[in-house]
């Protein structure tokens, strides 16, 4: 939490931000250590229920107040809190108003469990928060009274429909306090952008804002020091200081915590630039004609897990007999080894309608954990022209790294940084270990009423997708919404195809409608409501019950695939059972899933076989649900040290472009 010393260098430097610690071997073995004990050694919701009684003895006092008496009373707490710092008296009048004013201005002032969860956020921790316990409205109490305080303030979302929805939504609650609040979406004019960043609090996503913070580096060329950025400011109207969008990373509030810190943190973030070298279509054409003429396993092995591909040495010695002057390649023997390890990437482990799609002729990239469309993104090293070539598109010109960085790095370089989420436990660890975050979890308002079904096993898919038709129609003929969670594009559009052919009337809900989420969400509870649905509606969606659903037994969710992280499996499940609700939960696994297939042995999934052929299944469902619970345990493993790697390479790249003078 910020110091009274802290609060008064943010307000003296022109960018404030926190320089990255140099860990040697001992505080790394701390680190890890640290990270064992994290999940088991937390700190417990008592230690913040003073906030309530806090609250309630100024609730009196602020309920008699005019709207013109709370905004006059946020204006003179703003100096106390900047230099008295975030006492606990203080704190408990600054929510005091924030709770009034919520309750003024939406008609929901903050429940109890809320302002636990807003006292975790002003620490410096992360609050976790079953679904649909009203994390949107608990930022607001930490947010106001940071930015009371005079800290900038960004409260950092998954995408720019949750980031408009929550500026929206939340703002006449800061207007009452006398904030100002910005938003930042794609494809916002630098002018725009550097107007909503200026603002007291300031809604935005992770990728935008990390994108804004690499564009500022380019500007200054790297990360700046305060007497450069006082001497810059000499120059009047054409100092580079003006053309900056960002005022510092001053404290970060981050919703969907674990999505952010921890499954995105597996890519690095990358701006670049048309590249020089880049080659021309016919020898990208060339490379995908010579992958397809290579033999798996002889040539070339895959690694679908990591997403990888290795070149025999045989493949190696076939690539060296390709004639490659017709189409003008002229490179050493690694470099056209790298272009074919490219090419294969492209034809093996890259599909259409789960890693991308076709629009208006381009290739769109698939956020495989949000399910939403990255506009204007691109993969490097030759990959996305090599797949426009797989896929016939117009090859667009290859793009060359100008600045990188990894969202670990990233996040770190916050002043203040905390996180909300609904799933952090399993990873409490990594949190603790990466961003020294702390996880605490905060109890639900009221008794959830959620129930979950055994997970149904099938040897085959094909009839774990008849399995997922039957169930929907069971339960639409109660009258019963249901909601069906897949994990592509593809999988949805398939799923859509079975049901219209049963005559079950559905929306969907996918990349390929996303202008029409909103709509769809709000359906998605009513009477008889079939709603397909990829992780678009994993996170942040609120699905509201219409009239009669509770008594019914409220909203059944469906996963028709099990993920590589439990974590968006419990997501996915927490759009029903929300605030006491009434709800229940199942999930279909096959054993042809891209799960099982890609982190189970083929030994194993023979015995799974066998015992799901036996009469009443009963042992195949027993040894299949080991075998899904492995199968996760083995990706979550192989994901952290993806992420550990990633950290590892870009520090060390980090040193070396240091060394050179170049911007990282």
């Amino acid at each position: 939490m910020y110091s009274v010393a802290a609060r008064s260098s943010v307000t003296a430097r022109l960018y404030p931000e926190r320089e990255e610690p140099r860990l040697g071997k001992m505080d790394r073995f701390a680190a890890t250590v640290g990270g064992l004990f994290a999940p088991w050694v937390r700190p417990r919701p008592e230690q913040f229920r003073w906030i309530i009684e806090a609250v309630r003895a100024h609730a009196v006092s602020a309920a008699a107040m005019s709207d013109d008496d709370i905004l006059e009373e946020s204006r003179r707490l703003r100096p106390r809190l900047r230099s008295e710092g975030f006492q606990r008296d203080l704190v408990g009048r600054a929510f005091t108003l924030v709770r009034e004013a919520a309750g003024r201005t939406l008609g929901t002032p903050h429940f109890d469990v809320q302002l636990l969860g807003g006292l975790v956020l002003l620490r410096g921790m992360v609050a976790e928060m079953e679904t649909g316990e009203g994390k949107t409205l608990t930022a607001t109490l930490a947010a106001s009274t940071l930015a009371l305080s005079g800290v900038a303030v960004h409260i950092i979302t998954v995408n720019d429909y949750l980031a408009q929805r929550d500026a929206s939504w939340m703002s006449p609650i800061y207007q009452s306090l006398g904030l100002r609040v910005g938003t930042i979406v794609h494809g916002m004019p630098p002018a725009a952008k550097r107007e909503a960043y200026r603002c007291d609090i300031t809604y935005c996503t992770n990728k935008e804002v990390t994108f804004d913070y690499l564009r500022d580096r380019i500007v200054l060329w790297d990360r700046p020091t305060p007497i450069r950025l006082q001497l810059e400011r000499l120059y009047g109207e054409n100092s580079r200081v003006n053309q900056l969008l960002l005022r510092g990373l001053q404290f970060a509030i981050v919703d969907e915590a674990d999505s952010v810190l921890i499954d995105e943190a597996r890519t690095p973030l990358i701006i670049s630039s048309e590249g020089e070298g880049a080659h021309p279509p016919a020898v990208y054409q060339q490379a995908i004609e010579v992958a397809k003429g290579l033999a798996r396993r002889e040539d070339y092995t895959l690694s679908e897990s990591e997403r990888s591909v290795e070149i025999t040495s045989t493949g190696k010695s076939r690539i060296r007999t390709f004639d490659w002057k017709e189409v003008g390649f002229r490179a050493s023997e690694e470099q056209k080894e790298e272009l074919i390890r490219q090419a294969l990437t492209a034809l093996h482990l890259f599909s259409k309608d789960k890693h991308y799609l076709i629009k208006d002729g381009k290739i769109q990239i698939i956020d495989e954990y949000t399910g939403r469309l990255m506009a204007d993104r691109s993969w490097e090293r030759g990959l996305h022209q090599l797949i426009e070539v797989k896929e016939g598109c117009e090859v667009t010109l290859r793009k060359d790294t100008k600045a990188r960085i990894s969202y670990q790095r990233f996040f770190r370089r916050y002043l203040g940084l905390a996180g909300m989420t609904g799933t952090a436990r399993e990873v409490a660890g990594e949190l603790w270990s990466i961003y020294r975050l702390r996880v605490v979890s905060v109890p639900t308002n009221r008794p959830m009423k959620r129930r979950y079904k055994a997970d149904r096993m099938f040897r085959r898919v094909d009839r774990k997708w008849e399995a997922a038709v039957q169930t929907v129609a069971a339960l639409n003929e109660k009258g019963r919404p249901v909601l069906v969670g897949t994990r592509s594009v593809e999988a949805s559009e398939h799923l859509s195809g079975l049901l219209d052919e049963a005559q079950l009337p559905h929306r969907v809900l996918n990349a390929r409608q996303d202008k029409e989420e909103a709509e769809i969400i709000a359906q998605a509870g009513q009477p008889g409501h079939i709603t397909v649905a990829t992780n678009m509606a994993g996170r942040g969606t609120d699905i509201r019950l219409g009239s009669g659903v509770a008594e019914m037994g409220g909203l059944h969710v469906i996963a028709t695939e099990r993920h590589e992280s439990r974590r968006i499996d419990r997501q996915l499940f927490g759009r029903c059972g929300r605030q006491g609700d009434p709800g229940m939960s199942e999930a279909l696994v096959s054993l042809e899933d891209e799960l099982v297939t890609a982190y189970v042995g083929k030994p194993l999934q023979w015995i799974a076989a066998i015992g799901l052929r036996m009469p009443g299944n009963l042992l195949g469902r027993w040894i299949g649900g080991i075998l899904v619970r492995k199968a996760q345990r083995s990706a979550e493993r192989l994901h952290a040290r993806m992420r550990h790697d990633l950290l590892k390479m870009d520090e060390q790249l980090s040193d070396s472009l240091a060394f050179s003078g170049k911007t990282e």
